[in-house]
């Protein structure tokens, strides 16, 4: 029978505990938010909606076509120089999504040949960009620079090492400096993707990178989401002005792909400008991190002390992390549920992520239900 191996995988992922379903939520939920990845709050903010809608009526739905033929506006344009700006980098292309922009990124500047050195932590969409790329990837300990520095002593030629910079499990962050001098020490290129760091880490927001005092090298490429902090959706690449140049000739998810809808980049932009405004917001966004860690901890759970604004909290099993995650949704809190093959430890965790505009009587309230409902 076609696709009778799918109920095989089926039956071995209910045993597991593994399964997973899609849960529509409505427009106006009444759970307290901790899963989702709107770090700063501004998902449904009014300047934030309204450049989404003001772009929709100037452009219209679609982007009508791909980014090299009708799909590039003035408004992709003014958002790409915008971005680069506030990130401390030369040029910058925004593509549909950040995991199509991990793709281009490490297909398009990973050539026959090459080498790709990557954390053993990295997310799907890096780990997928390894696998398309026509390089030889060799995976490295998770977070070491030394590991890195080891691998590239092994290779004659092009390479790159790619890396998360905040780490979407656990929430830790990547030793960007250590990084950057191990790949200078070889002159192999560095990649990361900042989608965790953009908006909560450096200056006002600017990213790990910024902070970690490499944006804007000419060795150095970033990716970002436009989804997490700035509330939209997109991603984007952001590198010297040649890089990018090269990925808008040679990056398969950039010019195969319909461009970004309208309304995602005027969001976008909007959001990058209130971040201007309000760099404050970054900051409060890891303060409350640390707050909920701090409580959860005193509360006797198991939670990693967070880099940016991702907390986790250890469960004892895939199938104890789905039934806490289901009784803190009965009990009016939404958190994140990670299991495997989404974590690559095996460890499954409740994951939290925290927002900017939470109060401390929200803060109170997710910790009371996470410890009252501990399997």
């Amino acid at each position: 029978m076609a696709f009778g191996w799918i109920d095989e995988l089926a039956e071995l992922r209910r045993r597991a505990g593994l399964v997973r379903t899609l849960r529509p939520r409505p427009a106006d939920s009444p759970l307290l938010d901790l899963a989702s990845n709107d770090y700063l709050g501004l998902a449904r903010h009014p300047e934030i909606v309204e450049g989404a809608t003001s772009a929709a009526r100037t452009w219209g739905g679609g982007a009508t076509g791909s980014r090299l033929v009708t799909g590039t506006t003035a408004l992709h344009a003014e958002l790409e120089r915008e971005l680069a700006d506030f990130c401390g980098f030369e040029a910058a292309l925004v593509f549909s999504s950040g995991y199509a922009a991990n793709l281009a990124a490490v297909t398009a500047l990973a050539p026959h040949g090459s080498l790709i050195v990557s954390d053993a932590g990295n997310h799907a969409s890096l780990i997928d960009g390894c696998r398309l790329a026509r390089g030889t990837t060799q995976v490295v300990a998770h977070a070491d620079p030394d590991a890195v520095r080891k691998a590239l002593r092994t290779h004659d030629g092009p390479a790159v090492a790619v890396s998360d910079t905040v780490f979407s499990v656990d929430g830790d962050a990547a030793p960007l400096t250590g990084l950057a001098t191990a790949c200078r020490e070889h002159g192999a290129g560095l990649v990361v993707d900042d989608a965790h760091g953009l908006g909560v880490l450096g200056d006002g927001g600017r990213g790990a990178p910024h902070a970690a005092g490499i944006a804007g090298a000419d060795d150095v490429v970033v990716t970002v989401t436009l989804s997490k902090s700035l509330g939209s959706q997109g991603g984007a690449v952001l590198g010297p002005a040649r890089v990018i140049e090269h990925l808008v000739n040679a990056a398969r998810t950039f010019i195969f792909d319909t461009g970004l809808a309208p309304a995602a980049a005027g969001a976008a932009l909007a959001a990058l400008r209130l971040l201007r405004r309000e760099p404050e917001r970054a900051a409060r966004a890891r303060a409350v991190a640390r707050e909920l860690h701090t409580r959860l901890t005193a509360a006797g759970l198991e939670a990693v002390r967070p880099d940016a604004a991702v907390v986790s909290v250890r469960a004892p099993s895939p199938e104890g992390a789905v039934r806490w995650a289901a009784d803190c949704r009965t009990a009016g809190v939404a958190v994140g549920c990670f299991r495997p093959p989404s974590v690559p430890d095996g460890i499954s965790r409740l994951r939290l992520t925290a927002r900017a505009d939470l109060s401390e009587d929200q803060i109170e309230r997710a910790v009371e239900v996470i410890g009252e409902t501990r399997p």
